[in-house]
């Protein structure tokens, strides 16, 4: 009797060896640019040791809680401009349009109105989501770039601002006096509501991650592998414990100062609102969408013009908080503002953090990272008393790469496809 022998069938390369398809795909997206936050944390790192290496006090917690206070106003004013760059637009008076938002605050709630902070504080951001809405009106309006418009801007908001400012001080200087403005940056929650809401936050971020990851890898999506998943869940975590250990360890000489400064919570619960909006509403689906192809959204129907006027809008809105925390942080403010200064911050925390200056690809944390590698050349420079045009020759050269690695980037994406 002859006798048949039958071949199993024999299983894909990917099926016997998951993690070397899992790691070609992450090899994949490398090289198609999509690095994510690890050159980025990198630097961070590199930069970091190297500013403890020149002054051990760059990482005690009295030194890491400054850093993160002088931080949050880049972060915010980085998120302003997210909003225009996913467009492809960009906005040079977002660093006067803060500065108009502080005086704003500063004046009516101290100076000879005395307004409550419930009416005073909104009202200020009210007005610099009209002077972000009246450029992108003018924009839309007459076709003209946002690059262009914004200049204008920047100028005739510059004189606006110093015109508050000196008009109600003869000497160009307006401080708080207390109240809610000046608690801001200046007053710590709880060491227990430290932790309560650190660990929150970490928890929330895990919950997120790990959905999103899940329902990548059930769609049959390129993702990350399962173990990449719950280590990004115990680096959240991770960071979270070790924050709280920064923030609640005594930083006070003759008194006790402990807790998490409030401008943190600010920031993170407009992170939320607006990473919220940008990916699970129809807003931040037709920014993308304008941001890719303007001609393309446009024949799908989406009201370009109405979308492009709310993201000057907003742009003009986050400025505003961002004037509120940023006169926080300085006690008041005055006549010597670097709005210019703020303006270039603004671009670069975005850039730096991985938003495109050509549209269509960025997300609001990028502001946050890039905000905060600003924040550590302002913060470790003046530590180790280096001049401010090594920062600004520093901070630029950081800018060109991120901008040179975005570039690269959209070449290297193009080709892959």
């Amino acid at each position: 009797m002859s006798t048949i022998s039958v071949t199993p069938p024999q299983p894909d390369s990917e099926t016997i060896e998951p993690e070397v398809g899992a790691l070609r795909k992450r090899l994949k997206v490398l090289r198609q640019g999509d690095s994510g936050m690890v050159p980025i944390i990198i630097g961070i790192i590199v930069l970091g040791a190297y500013f403890q290496f020149r002054s051990s006090a760059f990482l005690s917690s009295g030194n890491l809680t400054n850093l993160f206070i002088q931080s949050t106003p880049y972060m915010l004013l980085g998120m302003a401009e997210i909003w225009l760059l996913l467009l492809g637009d960009i906005d040079l008076a977002v660093g006067w349009v803060t500065a108009v938002g502080a005086a704003i605050a500063v004046i009516l709630v101290d100076v000879q109105y005395h307004w409550p902070w419930y009416f005073a504080l909104p009202l200020a951001v009210l007005a610099t989501t009209s002077i972000g809405a009246l450029q992108g009106m003018v924009t839309i309006f007459f076709k003209v770039p946002s690059f262009i418009v914004t200049l204008a801007g920047s100028l005739i908001f510059e004189g606006v601002a110093l015109y508050l400012i000196t008009a109600n001080n003869a000497g160009g200087s307006i401080p708080i006096n207390g109240g809610v403005l000046h608690d801001i940056a200046n007053v710590n929650m709880s060491p227990l509501f430290t932790w309560i809401f650190s660990l929150a936050v970490a928890g929330v971020m895990s919950f997120f991650v790990m959905t999103k990851d899940r329902n990548r890898r059930t769609s049959g999506l390129d993702s990350v592998h399962v173990v990449e998943t719950f280590i990004k869940i115990g680096a959240l975590i991770g960071g979270a414990v070790v924050l709280v250990f920064v923030f609640n360890a005594n930083r006070g000489t003759f008194i006790v100062i402990e807790g998490m400064p409030y401008a943190v919570p600010v920031v993170v619960v407009i992170l939320a609102a607006f990473s919220f909006i940008l990916s699970k509403t129809k807003i931040g689906r037709y920014l993308y969408a304008i941001g890719g192809n303007v001609e393309g959204a446009r024949r799908a129907g989406i009201a370009v013009n109405r979308y492009r006027l709310l993201a000057f809008a907003m742009t003009g809105m986050t400025a505003g908080i961002a004037g509120l925390v940023y006169a926080s942080t300085l006690g008041g403010i005055s006549s010597g503002i670097p709005g210019g200064t703020l303006v270039l911050y603004s671009v670069a925390a975005a850039v730096i953090g991985g938003t495109s200056l050509y549209g269509g690809r960025g997300k609001m944390i990028d502001a946050i990272v890039g905000g905060f590698v600003i924040g550590v050349i302002y913060n470790g420079m003046a530590l180790i008393q280096l001049t401010a045009s090594i920062e600004y020759i520093a901070t630029g050269f950081v800018l060109l790469a991120a901008i040179a690695i975005d570039s690269i980037a959209r070449r290297g994406a193009a080709a892959m496809k």
